[in-house]
């Protein structure tokens, strides 16, 4: 029988995950199914449970999007060291009765940088703007990529302090999670006279078109900005440009996460560039 799977989130209208699934199961010869399912806001549990029991054919694993990435961190009865470190889940896999959470964004963001844009993170300065939820998801993953440094810059200078001594004093134990720089925290003016090499905005201000207030030193010469919001212009990409910076999209990083997906499911890693080349093009 098809092997099923879902992506759940509130609004779902909009996702591309069952076109990007349904390319990669037809270029690897995959037979698997896959919905884009609306769950209730307070009714992501259940969703869950009606999913995994109906009987089309077994349910093998579902993609979480927002607003439910904490829950299915809390739904799942085991999780792997890069879900832990993110404190979301956006990979579930439904093995023997039980509940496995991954997060495969940090693993998308960072095959995005490496294969697609030619940007490998090792060496580089990187500043991470942002420390909500899709910095978290990120922050572990760039670590292990052994950048120059890592600084977390946010509004709220105490919450980007935080999060950095959060990782400081977590991933050490994580199980083989070895990194060579400690995360560094702070406010946007603390970002005056200093240079990155890769700016990656993970902020919401690409969604609500709000400016950051960004000294334009931050972008180096030859320097990588990319902005995770997908689809649009936004004022960080505008800014960057003006800086003579190199700019992308989260478009890559939705494949590439949906592809770390799958592979975590199938075992096969698909082809992500013409499954990208299909999205651009329309």
């Amino acid at each position: 029988m098809t092997d099923r799977y879902a992506v759940f989130g509130n609004p779902i209208g909009h996702s591309q995950s069952p076109r990007i699934h349904a390319l990669f199961a037809a270029q690897t010869g995959q037979d698997i199914s896959y919905q884009a399912i609306l769950a209730e806001r307070n009714g992501f549990a259940a969703a869950v449970d009606a999913f995994v029991a109906a009987g089309e054919g077994p349910a093998r694993g579902a993609n979480v999007t927002v607003p439910f990435k904490e829950e299915a961190f809390r739904l799942a009865a085991q999780r792997t060291p890069r879900a832990e470190a993110a404190g979301a889940v956006n990979t579930l896999s439904f093995e023997a009765g039980a509940i496995i959470g991954d997060n495969t964004d940090g693993a998308g963001l960072v095959r995005d940088l490496k294969h697609n844009l030619g940007c490998d993170p090792a060496g580089r300065r990187i500043l991470l703007l942002g420390a909500g939820g899709a910095a978290r998801g990120v922050i572990l993953p760039l670590l292990l990529e052994d950048p120059a440094e890592l600084v977390i810059a946010n509004r709220t200078e105490e919450t980007a302090a935080r999060l950095a001594l959060e990782f400081a004093n977590s991933f050490s134990r994580l199980p083989g999670c070895t990194v060579g720089v400690t995360p560094d925290g702070m406010g946007f003016p603390g970002l005056a006279g200093r240079a990155f090499d890769l700016v990656i905005n993970a902020t919401s201000a690409g969604l609500s078109g709000a400016v950051l207030p960004l000294p334009t030193s931050v972008f180096a010469p030859r320097c990588v900005a990319y902005e995770m919001v997908y689809g649009r212009v936004t004022p960080f990409m505008n800014q960057a440009r003006d800086a003579d910076a190199r700019v992308a999209d989260g478009l890559g990083m939705l494949v590439e996460q949906a592809a770390e997906a799958f592979f975590v499911w199938r075992g096969v890693r698909p082809h992500t560039a013409p499954v990208l080349a299909a999205l651009k093009a329309s």
